[in-house]
């Protein structure tokens, strides 16, 4: 039964090479759930209906990567941010540019539409928010006041608001009509990846790389609660249509959460890596990922989902799906007010530094010109994209829903680049030992005609503890023809067991490591802790170590750097993304905390007479000096990296201009 669960409730729909470089970006339609865009380092945007094979259309003009796009509410046009800082907005139904929109300095992060006007608002490394203006080609306002990379933005159901997350651990809500900020919410300890309006309530939900999802009310402005289970970033939220609960997708698993109080009504384990934007069709659960140049498509049936304390998955009868909860009691707060036309247009606020309006010039006409909306697949443009004075238009939505893979048959998979990493699935089933938490995450047991492949993963993913140097491939033996391997449950439970003394070994070892730095630690004195982990030589603890360091900024001191920066040199240049990341965290603390400091004592002229403590000050600077060049190189080189990491290294780039 567990394996019929399973199989039934989440499955990969599909796997498709969407360009022909790397894939650094990509947006579901909310309305249909079935359409999707793509941004990619061959500076293209390219356009799919979810689970065919075929591109529909492709949209060239960006000069440089594609790092953030987004669908309109109806679906007729998109908006891509290139790493240049320039914007374009298409229409789909002509297929032709539209707008093209010049202003911020730096890598687009993040973009959406106005809900009904013709608005767009986008964020960007430079840290400045802009509010767009299609039909006049300029910008209308600028919001200054996040101090790192806006990374998520939105606008409220009422079209009145814009929330925005930012890399400064931030949630900021900004007022359109007066032009203004109208609130800071505080509390996440790590970098904001997300945010989403309620689609009724004033009820706004945020999602972070310290690992929780909080909630926070609009009226009292304050936080309503804060969902703290797993063990990586959450990745994408999305608010069930009608309001009921939310969905938060995290490395290969989907939580059903609740706020009031704040609770898990149910856990998916799906094996979409990290996942990239959430959507909902048929009452189906779309989610999307990318590595490299590919893109894969998985489906979570919600039907035979909790989405409440009152369902309890797993408690299926007869092959039936679950009874959707009725939802309850009156709204707890206020209700959006949604005009039935179109917005009042934004107060012009005459502070010149803040606003700013840019004409139409010839430049911008002639890259226009270049701009080419090139329609691939005919059949599916005209499904999807009837001529607007059709009487009628045809869009994905009133597809059917998409099928779940047999129970009795592998779930076929199309191979568009290579093979997928096999993942184990769990089963979310009652625990009858803790009424408080209704959900016992257990193996499910593997059929006997699931494959199983191998496949060396190219990015080891992030999580909340460093990798230790195994990989899931390691516990599977080598299959020289993978599509025709089957195994039993001994074999899988005698696979799992071939590697589980290794790891124990790995992880004991690492445990004493850790209580060998823990004991230095506890006398306070930090330098020796560091000392003791370098000592080690093992970089997962000095990781473990850092992460925490870099949240006390005044544990920094000169003689702290001087330790570890060599260490940091060789995180930036490590194969695990948390290594990377870490690296440039502490990296980034550092420039900002001492560098001046290191420069205005090298520029000084030399002292007259013996002073020990200067001289001791002056040997630290010129070593850390000697270090941050070496450091240097390394951060130039990867400076012309795309996606998340290339922008931390251009950010590190500027702040290390100075020593050039």
């Amino acid at each position: 039964m567990a394996t019929s669960v399973a199989t039934k409730t989440a499955w990969k729909l599909q796997e498709i090479t969407a360009h022909s470089s790397n894939v650094s970006s990509l947006v579901l339609g909310k309305s249909s759930g079935r359409l999707l865009a793509t941004g990619g380092d061959d500076c293209r945007v390219n356009l799919w209906s979810v689970n065919k094979p075929n591109c529909i259309m492709s949209l060239s003009g960006h000069t440089t990567p594609v790092e953030s796009v987004r669908i309109n509410t109806n679906e007729e046009l998109i908006v891509s941010g290139s790493q240049s800082g320039s914007i374009r907005v298409w229409d789909l139904e002509a297929a032709k540019i539209l707008r093209i929109l010049m202003g911020h300095k730096a890598n687009i992060c993040s973009l959406d539409f106005h809900p009904f006007g013709s608005l767009v608002t986008s964020g960007a490394l430079d840290t400045n928010i802009k509010l767009w203006d299609v039909r006049r080609k300029g910008c209308v306002f600028t919001y200054k006041g996040h101090t790192q990379a806006v990374r998520c933005l939105r606008f409220s159901p009422d079209g009145k608001w814009i929330a925005s997350a930012a890399e400064d651990h931030t949630v900021k809500l900004w007022d359109l009509t007066a032009g203004k900020l109208m609130f800071e919410f505080t509390g996440h300890t790590g970098p904001v990846n997300i945010v989403e309006f309620h689609p009724n309530e004033y009820l706004l939900a945020s999602g972070s790389s310290d690992r929780t999802v909080r909630f926070w009310d609009l009226e009292k402005f304050q936080v309503v609660s804060c969902i703290e289970e797993e063990a990586t970033p959450v990745r994408c939220v999305l608010f069930n249509p009608d309001g009921c609960c939310l969905y938060s997708g995290y490395q290969d698993s989907l939580r059903v959460n609740g706020w009031e109080p704040e609770c898990c009504f149910d856990v998916v384990l799906v094996s979409w890596g990290k996942v990239a934007d959430l959507s909902i069709c048929n009452n189906q659960l779309i989610g999307v990922s990318f590595s490299q140049s590919t893109v894969s498509s998985f489906v979570v049936d919600l039907n035979r989902v909790a989405k409440s304390a009152s369902v309890l998955p797993g408690l299926i009868k007869d092959d039936r799906p679950l009874a959707q909860p009725t939802p309850t009691g009156s709204s707890l707060r206020r209700i959006y007010d949604r005009p039935s036309t179109t917005c009042s247009k934004p107060q012009r606020v005459k502070h010149s530094s803040e606003s700013e309006r840019r004409s139409p010039s010839s430049e911008d006409d002639r890259d226009e010109k270049e701009s080419k909306a090139e329609i691939q697949n005919a059949e599916d443009y005209k499904e999807i994209f009837q001529p607007k004075n059709s009487i009628t238009r045809t869009p994905p939505r009133k597809s059917e829903p998409f099928p779940a893979p047999p129970e009795d048959e592998p779930i076929a998979i199309k191979e568009a680049a290579k093979p997928s990493q096999a993942v184990n699935v769990q089963t979310p089933l009652p625990n009858p030992d803790n009424p408080q938490s209704p959900f016992l995450l257990q193996p499910a047991p593997i059929a006997s005609s699931t494959p199983v492949t191998r496949a060396e993963p190219s990015v080891i993913p992030a999580a909340r503890n460093a990798p230790i140097g195994l990989k899931a491939s390691d516990f599977l033996p080598a299959v020289k023809k993978p599509s025709q391997c089957e195994i039993v449950d001994e074999e899988a439970m005698s696979q799992i067991r071939k590697g589980h003394e290794t790891m124990c070994v790995v992880l004991t070892s690492r445990h004493k490591n850790l209580d060998t730095v823990r004991a230095s630690w506890s006398t306070g004195d930090i330098k020796t802790s560091v000392d003791s982990a370098v000592a080690i030589n093992d970089l997962s603890v000095v990781v473990d170590l850092l992460n925490i360091v870099n949240q006390k900024a005044s544990l920094w001191k000169l003689d702290l750097c001087t330790i570890v920066l060599p260490q940091i040199e060789k995180l930036l240049q490590s194969k695990y993304e948390s290594y990377v990341q870490t690296g440039c965290t502490s990296l980034k603390l550092i420039l900002q905390r001492f560098l001046p400091l290191i420069t205005d004592i090298l520029a000084a002229p030399p002292s007259v007479g013996v002073d020990i403590t200067r001289e001791e000050r002056l040997h630290k600077c010129k070593l850390c000096y000697k270090q941050l060049k070496n450091i240097s190189n390394i951060i130039k080189n990867k400076s012309g990296l795309s996606g998340r990491h290339g922008s931390a290294f251009r950010e590190l780039h500027l702040l290390m201009a100075v020593l050039e």
